[in-house]
């Protein structure tokens, strides 16, 4: 197959607003008046129903792991091709031709793009790096970022793989883009964390 016809593929897969449509099908909601505006699964979860929420996310994460998965591993497509077919989801949810070009943060497809390349070595990182990041900080965009500084550890020392840091370099570039409200300030302890360091102080 074609890789040129894999990229517009996987950029179309990514582009599937599969929150927006679940809301409107299932809730009767636009999930994008929730929350902070945004077209993804975690306005579903706000939305009230956690079954649709959880369904939301597992699409999103699911359209950009089938294409970059089938092809890395399937096809075994190298490169700058697969480098193009890998970034494309994520471009393609955050500029949907379906939502006028307005898409979302891209947090559940970045982690699909690296499920699709690693399996679970790099997403499971990335995931805990940002579960742990929202456990200790309030801000969203530096809870990403925490992730993804996990993914590079995870690369340098287990896969450090040219293409799979050029991927990286880019997702993040990306996610600093979509987060950039959050990231124009610096990032903040949660209280009761702020609240047990002033204990140890004393």
């Amino acid at each position: 197959m074609n890789w040129v016809l894999l990229v517009i593929i996987s950029f179309l897969c990514g582009s599937l607003p599969f929150s927006v449509w679940i809301g409107k099908l299932f809730l009767s909601v636009d999930v994008r008046k929730y929350g902070d505006g945004n077209p993804g699964a975690a306005n579903v979860f706000r939305a009230g129903n956690k079954v649709a929420g959880l369904t939301a996310l597992l699409l999103d994460v699911a359209k950009a792991a089938a294409p970059v998965g089938f092809s890395y591993y399937n096809l075994g497509i190298q490169g700058i091709p697969m480098y193009l077919i890998a970034i494309a989801p994520v471009l393609g949810h955050v500029f949907s031709p379906f939502l006028k070009f307005r898409g979302g943060k891209a947090i559940a497809v970045s982690l699909g793009v690296w499920i699709g390349l690693t399996i679970w070595k790099a997403s499971l990182a990335g995931v805990a790096g940002t579960v742990i990041g929202i456990v200790l900080m309030t801000s969203s965009g530096w809870a990403v970022m925490l992730g993804m500084l996990a993914i590079l550890i995870t690369l340098v020392i287990w896969i450090p793989d040219p293409l799979l840091f050029l991927v990286w370099a880019s997702q993040t570039l990306i996610l600093m883009w979509t987060h950039r409200a959050d990231l124009r300030q610096w990032p903040q302890l949660r209280p009761w964390l702020i609240k047990q360091l002033s204990l140890i102080k004393k």
